[in-house]
């Protein structure tokens, strides 16, 4: 099969080469010159207005000042295009310069062009759904990564951010959770063509400090990005087969456009601080519960480890452990500078970019990240052969503490010791206090560096029929570590730097990828025809060394592995991955009126076994423009647009490990006899196939008075079965789990509703506002013999995935004062699994955002507000016993104090109490720690001033503020409603910079 492989892929490149490089040239246009000019609307320079030269390749972008330059021939016609103005054509002739005043119109639906992937479609013609943000949304967001600027702006994708600790990783889900598997419902990444990893190369055991392993995105620079396209239903991701199943991210990386060249320097600096805190309770109500849980459980005499309230540690004392560990301000700043220009035939861009972090942490940490981006293009003047390449280079680096303090925060009693001592060194109190400014002592260090490297060459065989080639390469590489010195633990436990240790996970990505395509595209007559077949070639390899180092001589050597006197190797391995396909498109447009697209993939994966390595994966997607019948304009004249949409198809999941179908084996660092030895780690089975996920939807996009009322209502239904998930195995055979197919189907059902209105649009104010909603469904439809088998106490059939099983709540006896819980079984007895019968949902209910942006001259405000309705736990669900040596929120105030009180806390108790302990314990386990955990943030606020210098300068100046998480609403009975209960809320940032063009 690997000999095929490589045959393949050899005649594929040949026969591009050929055809590119060995066909007869066209003959040369007529001469060239510079048309330049500037364009304007009433209320000044407009900027980033395409101007293309009809029927060329060749066009160029208006500046911050509106001013362009492009080469033209005397035949030639120029088109000037700008979303939400009219479109203009010129004859070039005998001028040089050419002004444009645009003239403002609603009706543009066909001048937004949207990527999607192998193609590009008008929005106005798209038959599938795309959801897109621009530069212009990213830019306005002081954020490091970029699914951080893509929360509130998009129907159908749930993002959430896990922490906010820099570095941190997010969860994003596309209309659903698709798999049973936690792991299987990540979408596909694509930047610039090539094919970008979901899967982190992080080891959450390393990166503790981050609540899981570090973002695979943090490789990417937002500000680089021009454009990200979410590709949804089955018509825009079956050309993506088994990759797309989850939904498809296109990212689109900045290009240099036709003009002068022309530089760009900008600065930003901010600050930010946690954005939510919790009431915990002060040092005379802490006490209070202290002793009222030592008179519940008939203890006289304090115990001498109770040194809150014995008389040990100051009683008077009060600090707020929030301010004094997570109360700092973390700082910003970010410089980019690119340089960009070109002419007809050859532009480029190359930009730079560095960002400086710090955290809300006591002490130094600190995340760089700085990145190049280079961009390419050239068009050979008989507009025969484009060339592209864009390459990017990114350097990560992160260092942070190993713990995010947050524990110890909510935690600390509030009569605890000062952390120093009065000659400034950490206070252990006489053994009295574990100070958690030691946890410090511990590093968490990381550095990625990835590149990326995108590259096409296109070839015109003859007028409607092009050869491209698109290639792409990346190599990503990350170096962590966590060190645990012996300084983090109390010096009068005579610990030398032999009990220290070190974490060191080491990893590397390198992929790449050659999809050879043709495509045709003809009008005749009323029909517009276009299709495409390609292929593509994938290979991936994956290295993995996770060491654990131990016992030193000094801790300056514990980088040194080689120093430590024991090395154990957790992990190492090599994977490889290879992937062919063979996909096709055909495109049929009627009258500009009746559209129809057709896509299919065959898909190849070496994840599968023989026999079961290829799939056909395809999805058929329609629409109808309305709005264009004469009888239907004529009748209903207030309806500017019109389009009832569909789209039928499947695609596939092979988001598994790799050789999962093989028995595999690993060192496991024992010997017998000096002969290193081996252990299984899989069973042999070649039978699991593909998962699969059949995807429906309908929708409705409607335009009100001349577009400026733009309403999109659409309902889908995707359904996920053969299902790909680790079986798990009776402990006797030795295996936790045998790969395989469940005959499970998971179905996600949902309403997305998107507005978009422009409220005033004149000559000095343009207002508009956009709105998204979305209200997903998920459901387990399918489960034979679910009762019989190991997912019995996980999953139940008609609910969702995201459940849990708990204990019923029913609140505190009035007569006992202990949490009270149904009993299932009547027996009389509250026990797992047996009494954990109450079905709990968790996640989201429905989500959205509100935008509005206000331009006025010079002047331009953006807002928008992020809403989140949803369930998650609370803080019972990590809390302490309500008495015991550890703070509680102010809720706990309401407690049982003796018979005939219902209140919402247990009576209190110091640990002595079994019952009542027992009580607490199940509490943890019930419905009481799963809450309402909605919310709704102002996400972002963007103030931007361009100055009005005179234009014969050469030189364009704005100044802007920026703010991210300024407020939020909700009645969460915990830290933050979106991130998880013990890790960092995301930060309140304000930020303010200036941005230079010349």
């Amino acid at each position: 099969m690997k000999n095929n492989y490589r045959h393949r892929l050899a005649l594929a490149g040949i026969f591009a080469l050929f055809i590119t490089y060995n066909s007869p040239l066209f003959s040369q246009n007529l001469p060239l010159k510079t048309i330049s000019g500037t364009v304007t609307d009433a209320t000044g320079p407009l900027s980033g207005v395409n101007i293309l030269v009809k029927n060329t390749a060749r066009g160029s972008i208006s500046d911050i000042e509106g001013r362009y330059a492009l080469s033209a021939t005397a035949q030639d016609t120029l088109v000037f295009m700008y979303l939400g103005y009219k479109s203009h054509e010129i004859a070039v002739g005998n001028n040089s310069t050419i002004n444009l005043l645009m003239q403002l119109d609603a009706t543009a639906l066909d001048q937004v062009v949207i990527n999607a992937g192998y193609y590009k479609v008008s929005d106005k013609e798209k038959t599938s759904s795309i959801a897109r943000i621009t530069a212009k949304e990213i830019e306005n967001q002081p954020v490091s990564n970029p699914l951080a600027a893509m929360q509130g702006r998009m129907a159908g994708v749930n993002i959430m951010q896990n922490t906010g600790v820099p570095g941190g990783g997010f969860s994003v889900r596309i209309r659903g959770r698709n798999s049973i598997r936690a792991d299987g419902s990540e979408p596909l990444y694509i930047v610039d063509g090539v094919p970008y990893p979901s899967q982190s190369l992080g080891n959450f055991e390393v990166s503790t400090v981050l609540g899981d392993a570090q973002s695979p995105l943090n490789g990417i620079n937002p500000n680089d990005i021009e454009s990200i396209e979410v590709l949804k239903d089955a018509d825009a991701t079956a050309i993506y087969g088994s990759r797309g199943a989850n939904g498809v991210v296109l990212i689109t990386t900045k290009k240099g456009k036709e003009g002068k060249t022309r530089f760009n320097v900008s600065s930003t600096t901010g600050v930010g601080v946690i954005s939510r805190r919790m009431d915990l309770l002060n040092t005379e109500q802490y006490l209070s519960m202290r002793r009222e849980a030592f008179a519940n459980d008939g203890i006289t005499e304090y115990p001498a480890y109770a040194y809150d309230i014995n008389g040990v540690w100051d009683q008077q004392r009060y600090t707020d452990w929030q301010q004094v560990l997570l109360g700092g301000t973390a700082n910003y700043s970010t410089v980019n500078a690119s340089v960009q220009g070109g002419d007809a035939y050859n532009s480029f861009l190359i930009s730079g970019n560095h960002r400086k972090e710090t955290t809300v942490f006591p002490g130094d940490f600190k995340y760089n990240k700085s990145s190049v981006l280079a961009n390419i293009n050239h068009t050979s003047k008989d507009d025969r052969v484009a060339v592209r390449f864009a390459a990017n280079y990114v350097v990560d680096d992160n260092n942070m503490s190993t713990t995010s303090m947050v524990y110890a925060a909510l935690s600390l009693p509030p009569n605890a010791p000062a952390l120093y001592d009065e000659t400034g060194a950490l206070n252990w109190e006489n053994s009295t206090f574990q100070n958690p400014l030691a946890a410090l002592e511990g590093k968490y260090h990381s550095q990625t560096n990835t590149l990326l490297g995108s590259g096409s060459i296109s070839y015109k065989l003859i007028k409607n029929l092009t050869l491209k080639s698109n290639l792409g390469y990346s190599n990503i590489a990350l170096e962590e570590n966590s060190t645990s010195p012996n300084t983090i633990y109390d010096p009068a436990y005579g610990l030398d730097s032999s009990f220290s240790s070190i974490s060191v996970n080491n990893s590397e990505r390198k992929s790449w990828i050659v999809e050879p395509q043709l495509e045709f595209k003809r009008d005749i007559g009323k029909a517009g025809i276009s299709t495409l077949i390609g292929t593509t070639f994938q290979s991936e390899t994956i290295k993995t060394l996770y060491q654990y180092a131990y016992d030193f001589t000094s801790n300056n050597l514990i980088y040194d592995i080689g120093s430590a006197a024991y090395v154990d190797i957790l992990a190492s391995s090599k994977e490889e991955y290879r992937y062919n396909a063979v996909y096709g498109r055909v495109n049929l447009n009627w009258d500009k009126k009746y559209l129809l697209n057709l896509t299919g993939r065959r898909d190849g994966s070496s994840r599968f076994g023989p026999g079961k390595r290829f799939a056909n994966f395809g999805a058929l997607g329609v629409a109808w423009i309305f709005s264009e019948e004469k009888g239907i304009a004529k009748a209903l004249p207030f309806l500017s647009f019109g389009k009832l949409r569909g789209s039928y198809g499947s695609s596939g999941n092979d988001q598994i490990g790799n050789y999962g179908y093989l028995d595999t084996y690993q060192g496991n660092g024992l010997s017998y006899q000096g002969i290193p030895t081996l252990q299984p780690t899989r069973l042999f089975n070649p039978s699991y196939g593909w998962e699969t996920n059949r995807k429906l939807e309908a929708a409705l996009e409607l335009g009100f008075l001349e577009n400026r009322l733009l309403i999109n209502a659409a309902y889908y239904r995707n359904r996920s079965s053969n299902q790909l998930v680790g079986i798990p195995l009776p402990a006797t055979t030795g295996f936790p789990t045998l790969q395989g197919n469940l005959d499970a189907t998971v179905q996600n059902t949902g309403l997305e509703l998107e507005l978009n209105t422009i409220n005033i649009k004149n000559d000095n104010i343009h207002w508009n506002t956009t709105l998204n909603f979305s209200r997903p469904r998920n459901e387990l439809i399918s489960f034979p013999n679910l009762e019989g088998s190991t997912y019995a106490n996980q999953f139940v059939v008609g609910e969702p995935l995201d459940i849990v099983l708990q204990y019923n709540y029913l609140g505190v006896d009035p007569q006992t004062g202990l949490y009270t819980f149904q009993d299932y079984n009547n027996n009389g007895e509250i026990s797992s699994p047996d009494d954990k019968k109450k079905v709990t949902r968790l996640g989201v209910d429905y989500f959205g955002g509100l935008g509005n942006s206000l331009r006025y001259k010079n002047f331009t405000v953006d807002v928008l507000f992020q809403f989140v309705k949803q369930t998650g736990y609370n803080y019972l669900y990590t809390s302490a016993l309500a008495g015991d040596m550890v703070n509680q929120p102010i809720e706990v105030l309401d407690h049982w104090q003796g018979p005939g009180n219902t209140p919402n806390t247990q009576q209190y108790s110091a640990g002595f109490n079994s019952e009542a302990y027992r009580a607490y314990g199940r509490l943890l386990g019930s419905n009481a720690t799963v809450s309402d955990a909605s919310y709704v943030r102002l996400k972002n606020i963007a103030l931007s001033f361009k100055l009005p210098l005179k234009s014969e300068l050469g030189l364009a100046c704005r100044v802007f503020a920026q703010g991210q998480n300024l407020l939020a609403i909700t009645d969460f009975e915990g830290m933050d409603p979106e991130t998880s209960a013990q890790q960092l809320p995301s930060l309140r940032q304000i930020s303010a910079g200036v941005e230079i063009q010349f």
